[in-house]
C-alpha cells in the first residue's frame, strides 16, 4: 500500500515538475544539461523533469533604473553633480540571458561614463537649456552598445543638475543684474512712449487749433464779403429807388424838402454839441443852398 502511495506521489512531483507557467510580459530561458535549450512564452509550457531547467526568468515589461548622482566637469570647467533615471526594455531574452553578465549594472554605468563625456562637451550655462539634446545623446550611445546584450534604451531623463553653491551665487547676482536691466530697459521705453504720446497729441492739437483758425477765418472773411455784398446791394437798390422817386412826378420836390431838412437837422446837431460855430454867410438864402444842392445832384445824374 504505502509503495503504491509513494510511486503516485513520485510522478505526479515529476509531471508538476515538468509543468511551467508562464505570465504575460515575462520570458523563461530553459537549458538542458546545461546548454540552452530554448525560451517559454506566456502560458503553460512543458519541459523534461532533471534534465531541463529554468536558468534565467526576464520580465519583458519597461523598466526604470536611477542613475546615481555623479560630478562632471563642464567644458567652462565648473564642477556639477548630475543624476537621471534610464528606462529599458528587454527584446532579447536570450542575449540578454547569455550576451552580458547583468544588463541593469552595464547600462547604467554606461549612462554615467556618457553623461560626462556629454557634459563636457558644453559650458555651464548650456546644460540647463539642452537637457534635451543631452538626453538624445545619451540614450543614442547606450543603445549602439545595448542592442548586442538583448536590451533596448527608451530614453534617458536628466533629474537634477546641481552646481556648486558658490556658482549658483554667482547665477543669482547675474540674473538678478539683468533682470534690473531689463526693468531700465522697459522703463526708458516706457518714458520713451510717453514723450512720443504726448508730443504727437501736442502736434495733434496744434493741427486741430490751426485748421480751426483757418475755418473760422474763412467763415468770418466769408461773413465779411456778405456783408459787404448786401450793403452794396442795398445802396444800390436804394439808389435805384430814388433814381426810379426822381422820374416820378413831385419827385424833385420831394428832393428839395428832403435836402432842406437835413441842411436844417445838421446845423441844428451842431449847435447842440459845439460852443464855437462857423456859420456860412449864405446861410439866411435858404432857397439858394437847396438850388445849389439841386444843381449838383442834377449834373451828377
Amino acid at each position: 500500500m504505502y509503495p503504491v502511495v509513494a510511486i503516485v506521489f513520485l510522478v505526479v512531483v515529476i509531471i508538476m515538475m515538468g509543468v511551467k507557467v508562464v505570465p504575460q510580459q515575462t520570458a523563461f530561458i530553459v537549458e538542458r544539461l546545461g546548454k540552452f535549450n530554448g525560451v517559454l512564452q506566456p502560458g503553460i509550457n512543458f519541459i523534461i523533469p532533471f534534465f531541463d531547467r529554468v536558468a534565467y526568468k526576464h520580465s519583458l515589461k519597461e523598466k526604470a533604473y536611477d542613475i546615481h548622482e555623479q560630478i562632471c566637469i563642464t567644458k567652462d570647467n565648473v564642477q556639477v553633480r548630475v543624476d537621471g533615471v534610464i528606462f529599458l526594455q528587454v527584446i532579447d531574452p536570450k542575449q540578454a540571458s547569455y550576451g552580458i553578465n547583468d544588463f541593469a549594472f552595464a547600462v547604467t554605468q554606461l549612462a554615467q561614463t556618457t553623461m560626462r563625456s556629454e557634459i563636457g562637451k558644453i559650458d555651464l550655462d548650456k546644460t540647463f537649456v539642452e537637457r534635451m539634446v543631452i538626453n538624445h545623446a545619451v540614450v543614442a550611445a547606450i543603445d549602439e552598445a545595448a542592442i548586442g546584450w538583448g536590451v533596448k534604451v527608451l530614453r534617458y531623463e536628466i533629474k537634477n543638475i546641481t552646481p556648486p553653491a558658490t556658482v549658483l551665487q554667482a547665477m543669482e547676482k547675474q540674473m538678478q543684474a539683468e533682470r534690473e536691466r531689463r526693468s531700465v530697459i522697459l522703463e526708458s521705453e516706457g518714458k520713451k512712449q510717453f514723450a512720443i504720446n504726448v508730443a504727437e497729441g501736442e502736434k495733434a492739437r496744434l493741427v486741430l487749433e490751426s485748421e480751426a483758425q483757418k475755418l473760422q477765418q474763412i467763415n468770418q472773411a466769408e461773413g465779411e464779403a456778405a456783408a459787404i455784398r448786401s450793403v452794396a446791394e442795398a445802396t444800390a437798390e436804394s439808389i435805384r429807388l430814388v433814381a426810379e422817386a426822381l422820374q416820378t412826378k413831385g419827385g424833385m420836390e420831394a428832393l428839395q424838402l428832403k435836402v432842406a431838412g437835413d441842411y436844417i437837422e445838421q446845423f441844428g446837431n451842431l449847435a447842440k454839441t459845439n460852443n464855437t460855430m462857423i456859420i456860412p454867410s449864405n446861410l439866411a438864402d435858404l432857397s439858394g443852398v437847396i438850388a445849389t444842392a439841386m444843381n449838383v445832384i442834377k449834373k451828377e445824374k
